[in-house]
């Protein structure tokens, strides 16, 4: 979470009146409970922890956290793959970060159903599991050409290129950038893989290194006090001192982020003419903003220039299919496949056209008896077959795996 620095200026008293009531409110105890909800992953855990810390450190300390989605102890005797599963999330339960291991807790075990409905909902909060009887194997979902190998291989024939891989908070953006990367690197391309997301993991994701293979990240911290610092050193060098504390005062205001975050996203998407550009962004709400800035860069360099001259911005490359391949990443359930097929259509109205999906953690293509994934196994095909019949030019289906895919060998493994 970014608070902004609201500035001192007499037209923004009322606002700075509105934020401090809304975190006083939000501070209240008595007014607010804040509810963190987490699964039993790594990264989510991660995440979680620095929103707790944010969140702590500005006075919201009437916190509560949820894990959600907890694999059923029964389920682990039934397969290796439930058994892998099941021990990965008591060991992440039993190392929780420590900010986390002291909130109030509680726990909502896996479904057998989508959460999609009122008689699904009543379900959710029911503690107690009924052993689902034991199914035939499970039939697994055998589509031609829908590898995650077949999708980098598409994308390789280009041979350089700007690929984003969007899509909301959760999906595993940075592990599919990461494997998409490292099989670029595999093929001998020269490879640059970055991330605009402020809770980036791609160090932890990748935990090695490949001599063709950059790695970078796009902090807004970073970048802000970079583009202020060339602000003041430029527009400020002539400026006394009444009018540098004004130009300081107007570099603390929120736009200054969007800007600086902006330019270092413009320089590193122009590399993509010479070398792939694998970019994991932030989640959903963030690239559209990120987008929007953009855009309007473009409006005003159009209105500019006019019919004089040629001129290429950002967004025509992105724009541009030729350039750049945006992947939309979602997980093969209602919710996070509608939420998909709605930022694909944010995109479009902006001229952007997602090139593929990819569907991550499918049980659906994963060998295992246990009867609740084989139920949500079942429950999972509707959702492909509209991703493959309704949204998606090219599609990639990655597998539920025993262990989660960091370090390079399994993010070859992921992508071969």
């Amino acid at each position: 979470m970014v608070l902004p620095v609201l500035a001192q200026w007499p037209g923004l008293e009322k606002q700075r009146e509105q934020y401090a009531h809304a975190v006083e409110a939000l501070s209240d105890p008595e007014r607010t409970r804040l509810v963190l909800v987490a699964r039993l992953q790594k990264s989510t855990l991660q995440e979680v922890a620095r929103t707790h810390e944010e969140l702590a450190a500005i006075g919201l300390k009437n916190q509560y956290l949820v894990i959600n989605g907890v694999l059923p102890k029964a389920e682990a005797e039934h397969d290796a793959l439930a058994a892998a599963i099941w021990q990965r999330e008591q060991e992440a339960l039993a190392n929780l970060p420590a900010g986390l291991s002291e909130l109030p807790r509680d726990t909502l075990l896996l479904q057998p159903v989508n959460m999609v409905g009122v008689s699904a909902l009543k379900g959710l909060l029911d503690t107690r599991f009924d052993a689902l009887p034991l199914p035939v194997p499970n039939v697994l979902y055998t589509p031609e050409n829908l590898s995650l190998s077949d999708l980098v291989d598409d994308i390789a024939r280009s041979e350089h290129g700007l690929i984003m891989l969007m899509g909301k908070g959760g999906v595993g953006k940075t592990t599919m950038a990461a494997a998409i990367a490292v099989r670029l690197a595999d093929m001998g391309y020269d490879v640059h893989l970055t991330t605009s997301d402020p809770a980036a993991h791609l160090s932890t994701t990748l935990n090695g290194s490949l001599k063709n293979l950059q790695v970078s990240r796009i902090n807004p911290h970073d970048e802000t006090e970079r583009y202020r610092q060339h602000v003041l050193e430029t527009k400020g060098k002539d400026l006394d001192e009444a009018g540098k504390r004004l130009l300081e005062e107007d570099l603390r205001s929120p736009c200054t982020e969007e800007i600086a975050v902006f330019q270092a996203f413009s320089r590193v998407i122009r590399e993509a003419g010479k070398r792939f550009v694998v970019m994991d962004t932030a989640p959903t709400g963030h690239t559209l903003l990120l987008l929007d800035a953009t855009g309007a860069y473009h409006r005003e360099i159009a209105k500019k220039m006019g019919e004089k001259g040629h001129f290429t911005t950002p967004m025509m490359q992105l724009q541009d299919p030729e350039r750049t391949k945006v992947l939309l990443v979602t997980l093969p359930e209602t919710t996070p496949v509608l939420e998909a097929a709605s930022l694909q259509a944010d995109l479009e109205r902006a001229g952007i056209h997602p090139w593929g999906w990819i569907i991550n953690n499918s049980l659906s293509i994963a060998d295992t008896r246990s009867p609740l994934l084989c139920q949500r196994a079942q429950q999972e095909q509707p959702q492909i077959e509209a991703v493959k019949n309704q949204h998606a030019d090219h599609i990639a289906l990655v597998p539920v795996l025993a262990s989660e895919p960091t370090g390079i060998e399994k993010l070859r493994e992921l992508a071969s």
